[in-house]
């Protein structure tokens, strides 16, 4: 089955050196982004459409996929499983959703 080349609702956390390029490579590439990361969103990403969430579960319940691109371990079990985590999110949403951790760790 050929991959499907029309845009999928994805959602990056962790948008430092690493996750900003990818995740303008996905935007450039015309998928809709959610994003969310500890410091400032990158102007590029929100002037070119990424529409920011404050925490990463806002992330999960309007994401598709869901990649995190964290520095450490503990980063990455704070982001999945906080009281604003990517858990939670899912927990809200419709099934079939992917979550990929590209981290560092």
């Amino acid at each position: 089955m050929p991959a499907s080349t029309s845009p999928q609702r994805l959602g990056f956390i962790g948008l430092g050196i690493m996750g900003a390029p990818m995740a303008a490579h996905l935007q450039a590439a015309g998928h809709q982004l959610f994003v969310h990361t500890r410091s400032k969103v990158p102007v590029a990403l929100a002037e070119g459409g990424a529409t920011v969430c404050t925490t990463a579960r806002g992330v999960a319940q309007r994401a598709d996929v869901v990649f995190l691109m964290l520095p450490d371990t503990p980063d990455v079990a704070a982001v999945l499983f906080g009281d604003n985590g990517v858990a939670a999110g899912l927990k809200d949403a419709p099934a079939g959703k992917t979550v990929v951790d590209m981290s560092s760790i």
